[in-house]
């Protein structure tokens, strides 16, 4: 029997996002003839070794009008001249390329929505880009038949503002144990200290890393805050740290492959969630890292966001934030960390990580597959 061909679109360098690697091999798995196609940037890692073929297109312009511009046309013309019986849109900014070719070759699309695209902080204050997303997230997505998102309330949000069913599968990580987890000593990290991590290919603006990082004047020496990944932040979190003088507070590390991030967040004692309640995406997110933590065995501190606090609620395995002043998130990390009941939280994620696994999740993902004709 011939392999149907999927091209799977995402607007990133593949490097680091979970997600995209879990549809695609489950798609594997599910025998289908795998095409991930994304970007190469100046500062993109090597790829590790996949089941499945990935493409990333080099392109003149990284960032801006001009780099989504020109990365829709190119992709574009990937769809249309590569053969393929089904196409895969990763979220808003991949869609477009993906509806025109589908609509042009008369083949099945599945549309992911990782997020409330619409409603990302950096579109609420230029609402010219705002009304161009919106208008044209109104103009095909209504018009699709298969449509993935990450949580319940993000599901209910776009059914409900679009008529159209979406089925939810959320971001809970293939998270084998590790053979031969690495110590702290073959980590460079300190064996004695109290490591809280912030992780994430999304460490952005509204997303309480500045008070983060701030709240480390108001801890002692016994503290080290670990922050791995990207984001538009980043800079001035290490401005911050400079400005505030916690260089041996504050450590940095680029983005790097889940399978090694696994070993840091590990050695962790405290994982760090607190998005602002500022604007509907991240009121209804439900970050990769909280499972991320959770399968490491950390508990979490987080903010009280509806998804984010009825899975710790349901759970017991952290605590969370009143507000985002610097003093009170230093004053959490310490009690908490210094509490009797802290063990008891760190025991309770072996039960969540069982509990929340990728093998159970993946079963939506597999009857949709399975659905398409």
């Amino acid at each position: 029997m011939k392999k149907k061909k999927i091209i799977v679109s995402v607007i990133n360098d593949l490097v680091t996002d979970q997600r995209v690697s879990r549809t695609c091999s489950v798609l594997f798995e599910l025998h289908y003839k795998v095409l991930l196609v994304g970007r190469v940037q100046k500062s993109s890692n090597p790829l590790e070794k996949r089941d499945y073929d990935c493409k990333r297109m080099k392109l003149l312009f990284e960032r801006g009008p001009l780099f989504y511009l020109f990365f829709n046309i190119r992709l574009f013309f990937v769809l249309l001249f590569s053969k393929a019986d089904v196409l895969l849109a990763n979220d808003l900014d991949t869609l477009l390329p993906n509806y025109l070719v589908s609509k042009l070759k008369g083949i099945p699309l599945i549309y992911d929505s990782h997020e409330i695209f619409c409603e990302v902080p950096e579109l609420q204050n230029n609402p010219n880009k705002k009304r161009i997303w919106e208008k044209l997230e109104s103009w095909i997505v209504p018009e699709l038949k298969y449509c993935i998102t990450v949580n319940q309330s993000i599901a209910d949000y776009f059914s409900n503002k679009y008529k159209i069913p979406f089925i939810f599968v959320r971001n809970i990580p293939h998270y084998p144990k590790i053979v031969g987890l690495k110590s702290r000593s073959e980590l460079n990290l300190p064996l004695t200290k109290k490591i809280v991590i912030l992780q994430g290919a999304g460490i952005n603006v509204e997303r309480g890393a500045e008070e983060l990082v701030e709240a480390f004047q108001y801890l002692n020496d016994n503290y080290l805050l670990l922050i791995i990944g990207s984001g538009d932040v980043i800079y001035q979190l290490k401005e911050n740290t400079i400005k505030y003088q916690l260089q041996n507070k504050v450590k940095f590390i680029d983005k790097i492959p889940a399978s090694e991030l696994r070993h840091y967040t590990s050695n962790a004692n405290l994982g760090v969630t607190i998005d602002k309640d500022s604007n509907m995406n991240y009121h209804f997110s439900l970050p990769n890292k909280v499972f991320d933590y959770m399968h490491a065995g950390i508990p979490i501190l987080a903010t009280k966001l509806p998804e984010i606090e009825n899975l710790i609620n349901t759970y017991h395995i952290g605590t969370f934030i009143e507000n985002h002043d610097p003093k009170h998130i230093a004053s959490q990390i310490h009690d908490f960390l210094s509490s009797k009941e802290y063990l008891e939280y760190k025991s309770n994620t072996v039960i969540a990580a069982v509990a929340n696994n990728w093998k159970s999740e993946k079963q939506k993902l597999i009857q949709l597959f399975e659905s398409i004709k």
